[in-house]
């Protein structure tokens, strides 16, 4: 009979795009065909975001990015200066960063496993990456803690992922050097998770809030909204570099409108790019093309640019072009962290 450790034994490898000088690659694809030159185009607009001065880039993740060896993208990034915010899906940043910053792995597998088997050993299965269920219970646990510790309050994601990232240099720092939460921490980079109860932190917030059912720490979306929208107010010209949809993306376009609302005359995102393999057939708002959003008044369309490739690929090669092209070394950071005050709340 199997056992687990049969199944978790080689770890999946984080892309090191520093490694890689893919500009003359993407440069000679602006001399093709499809989504080779819509990908060289999003790099060149990635680019131009990076030399504007005035520009605030937010980059937003949904899908099951960091467990497929992406984490280290986003981690240089923000080491870099490549990214002033980051929305995000919470499995993201908690089942997958948070998790390996305590040391955990994701593990190569197979889509074609017998995931009755995989289910009785407690391994979970990301089409073809496996992760310990016993290990994710851990991080869990691990999110109770962070709770049990606080004030009890509403808090915004950002706020609590701040704490994350405290608790994590409270502790001897992360396990791992490219921990995506830890750097936003120690660079002055606000991470939202807009549905946040909706991964690992759930549990630890499902389980806390039972214990605690009068006082108890819980998570203000509408606050999310308000701090996400004040980093617009507070910064003119900005661009979006998202990956796949759902919620993040429509976050992030959405405050264009909160901020006109605020204080009038709000300008859309001067820049968009979006990596994408969801079809806009549907209506539905992972595959809803720019264009579209222009309608809406969120997105101007002079440097914008649907990319539709899965994650994986599009994105070292699009964050590897800007990084060997070198303009983030020029660039200021614009630390929107900051904005809140030194007890972490809005200002």
């Amino acid at each position: 009979m199997a056992k687990k450790k049969d199944f978790l034994k080689d770890t999946i490898k984080h892309i090191d795009i520093k490694k890689y000088d893919v500009v003359s690659l993407v440069d000679s694809m602006e001399h093709m065909a499809f989504s080779a030159r819509e990908l060289n185009r999003a790099a060149r607009i990635y680019d131009m975001m990076l030399k504007d001065k005035e520009c605030g880039v937010i980059l937003t993740l949904a899908g099951s990015l960091f467990s497929a060896g992406l984490k280290k993208v986003v981690n240089d990034m923000i080491m870099n200066n490549m990214v002033d915010a980051i929305v995000s899906t919470g499995a993201i940043m908690i089942d997958q960063d948070f998790f390996e910053a305590l040391g955990f792995k994701h593990y190569l597998g197979t889509q074609f496993s017998n995931d009755n088997e995989l289910r009785d050993l407690a391994i979970d299965r990301i089409y073809d990456t496996f992760i310990d269920e016993d290990e994710l219970r851990i991080c869990d646990e691990t999110c109770k803690k962070i709770c049990d510790s606080l004030e009890p309050r509403p808090y915004s994601s950002r706020e609590f992922i701040w704490e994350m990232g405290k608790y994590l240099d409270n502790n001897g720092g992360p396990k791992v050097d490219d921990s995506v939460i830890y750097a936003a921490y120690k660079k002055n980079v606000p991470i939202f998770v807009p549905a946040f109860s909706d991964c690992s932190a759930g549990f630890g917030f499902l389980v806390h809030q039972t214990e605690n059912p009068l006082r108890h720490v819980s998570i203000d979306s509408a606050k999310d909204f308000l701090e996400l929208t004040k980093i617009k107010i507070n910064c003119k010209q900005t661009g979006i570099f998202m990956i796949g949809g759902g919620v993040p993306k429509n976050f992030t376009q959405d405050i264009v409108v909160a901020a006109d609302i605020l204080e009038g005359n709000a300008e859309m995102h001067k820049y968009a790019i979006q990596i994408t393999v969801a079809d806009q057939r549907d209506g539905a708002l992972s595959g809803s093309t720019l264009k579209e959003a222009s309608s809406w008044g969120k997105v101007e369309t002079t440097f914008e640019q649907m990319v539709y490739s899965e994650a994986t690929i599009g994105m070292p090669l699009v964050v590897g072009y800007a990084y060997h092209k070198g303009s983030w070394k020029e660039r200021k950071p614009k630390n929107f962290q900051k904005l809140y005050s030194a007890e972490n709340a809005i200002v």
